[in-house]
């Protein structure tokens, strides 16, 4: 365990300032966003926001369009903004392709120099990711916290500390779930370089796949398949619970991709 832990702070050392830039950029987004709700709320702009909307966006979001159009709404954007998302998957996917990036850089050569087996490398990964990711879901939530604490008008109606925790952990098991995606491929491609583009295609088209299916029905029938269906937060926003089978489906898919990474890796050859 003592090598596991040496690893892992290793490694967290290594990505510490860009975890540090991104937390605060993600926290200072949140506070941005209820800086504007309140500006919007103090101008009585929401109803006119309503109207220039087009019709398919407004089947597009359903009955979330209503409760979106609030301050509430606006705060809670920061947890499904598509700016947010694609940042968090990002760092995702960079931090689940650093074994591919390893063995590529000769740097595995020094690890596996010590008495570390193999699948330390891969669990080592997967804690960083973990931490990772819950360190930004943290530093967000502080930012819409810290906002609404100092900038909120007195009037509004702040969005429930249940409801930015059940986004937070909807979040944060999606972001998990493309670790594991991205660390399978990895596993698999002799360059990070064609890891992270993989990976990354791969995202955009299940992204692309899940926004296509809620406005045309006919893609719909395919878009069970994208990672970002499971993600809800027009329902939870509406005040729907978060939905257990959304949990076991991203965590299902982590678990598997982290597996096959785990057997992707103790088979693969390790020389550049």
């Amino acid at each position: 365990m003592t090598i596991l832990f040496a690893l892992i702070a290793q490694s967290l050392h290594r990505v510490r300032k860009f975890l540090l830039a991104v937390g605060l950029l993600l926290a200072g987004f949140q506070v941005v966003l209820i800086l504007q709700a309140n500006s919007i709320q103090a101008s009585s702009s929401f109803a006119q926001m309503g109207a220039l909307v087009p019709a398919f966006a407004r089947e597009l979001m359903g009955p979330a369009f209503v409760a979106f159009l609030s301050f509430q709404g606006i705060v809670c954007l920061g947890y499904f903004h598509p700016v947010v998302m694609g940042a968090l998957v990002s760092v995702s996917l960079t931090l689940a392709t650093v074994p591919v990036m390893e063995i590529e850089t000769g740097f595995i050569d020094l690890l596996l120099a010590r008495p570390v087996a193999r699948h330390w490398i891969v669990t080592r990964s997967i804690l960083v990711s973990l931490i990772s990711a819950a360190y930004l879901l943290a530093m967000m939530a502080l930012g819409t916290w810290v906002g609404l604490s100092v900038f909120a008008a007195k009037a509004t109606v702040w969005p429930s500390a249940g409801l930015i925790r059940s986004m937070a952990i909807n979040l944060g098991f999606l972001i998990l779930c493309w670790s594991g995606i991205a660390m399978a491929i990895g596993c698999a491609c002799r360059r990070r370089s064609s890891a992270g583009a993989i990976a990354g295609l791969l995202a955009l088209t299940a992204y692309l796949t899940d926004y296509i299916g809620r406005a045309w029905k006919p893609a719909d029938s395919i878009a069970w398949l994208s990672p970002f269906r499971y993600y809800t937060p027009f329902d939870l926003v509406m005040g729907a619970a978060l939905p257990a089978k959304s949990l076991y489906v991203l965590g299902g898919v982590a678990i598997a991709a982290f597996a096959l990474a785990y057997v992707l890796y103790s088979r693969r050859d390790i020389s550049r």
